[in-house]
């Protein structure tokens, strides 16, 4: 089985070429394609330097969905997984792409995140929603076999945030098979991602509605999901203010910008439920446009 490894970037120069070395070290039969969504700290002139690299597509684009479907645009492998920038595979992952994509469609797996107190790891999730079983991808390292990504049209470019759980809900749709395999792991090391970064609230909601509603419909599970949503953040949120950690005023404003974010996903889910009414359910997927690619460098 061939395999092309999808690496979206971004102004992460360093992180990348950790990326790069690993998966030189533990996947060197794979394909490596980068896509490049324009940074402007030398990564173009340092992935053009290296040997390992098949594939650099520049993209105007910044937004990792867009970057997603560009790199798979441009894979030629019977399986395309993908990983993110700042994750370095271990020893056992290409054995477990091949193992896993054996009797399977999909297999994703943890991020080891090395922390100063110990190691912290993701564990498997899943959700029964409207009767179907979903089981949720690791955003940054996850492999497929090629036909559903066709058959789903790749990723759903409106979505900034949420992507891969789009992906994860559209599989379970399709009734494909998904394996959760430890021996799939990448390593993150403490400080890898810069440090914490807040909570974009808004999109968060966004997104969250636009995809239930885009899946499922409008319907009073979709309802609850999103209230009981909100409830819970905004009561998280809400014994940090009692306790000191935020302002009254900041938790209002947040709050008007999670209705108000809530509300537009909800429209454009319906909107977007209308557009495709396909299983799919991916009115801004890889066949949408074909401009994502500014310049390409293919040195297969």
């Amino acid at each position: 089985m061939d395999i092309s490894v999808v690496v979206p970037t971004l102004n992460a120069c360093d992180k990348l070429a950790g990326c790069l070395d690993a998966l030189a070290e533990h996947a060197p039969s794979a394909e490596i394609i980068v896509v490049n969504g324009p940074s402007t700290d030398g990564t173009t002139g340092m992935v053009r330097d290296r040997d390992d690299v098949a594939v650099l597509v520049e993209v105007a684009d910044r937004t990792i969905n867009a970057e997603r479907n560009a790199g798979i645009n441009h894979a030629s492998g019977e399986a395309i997984a993908l990983v993110n920038q700042n994750l370095s595979v271990t020893e056992t992952w290409e054995e477990a792409v091949r193992s896993g994509l054996a009797d399977n469609d999909v297999v994703t797996g943890p991020t080891h995140t090395q922390l100063t107190a110990g190691i912290e790891t993701e564990k498997k999730e899943s959700r029964t929603i409207s009767g179907r079983e979903v089981t949720y991808l690791n955003g940054g390292n996850t492999a497929f076999r090629r036909e559903p990504l066709d058959e789903l049209d790749g990723f759903d470019e409106y979505l900034d945030i949420g992507g891969m759980r789009d992906l994860a809900h559209r599989l379970a749709a399709l009734d494909v098979s998904v394996r959760w395999d430890d021996e799939l792991c990448a390593r993150r090391d403490v400080g890898a991602d810069g440090g914490e970064t807040a909570t974009d609230w808004g999109w968060k909601y966004r997104s969250l509605a636009y995809r239930l509603v885009k899946n499922y419909g409008f319907r009073p599970t979709v309802v609850r999901r999103l209230l009981g949503h909100a409830g819970s953040d905004g009561y998280a949120e809400l014994r940090g203010v009692v306790r000191g950690n935020g302002r009254p005023s900041n938790w209002l404003g947040t709050g008007r910008d999670v209705t108000s974010n809530m509300l537009g996903g909800i429209k454009d889910g319906l909107v977007a439920r209308r557009l495709d009414k396909t299983v799919r359910r991916n009115p801004r997927g890889r066949s949408s446009r074909t401009d994502r690619a500014v310049t390409v460098y293919d040195w297969r």
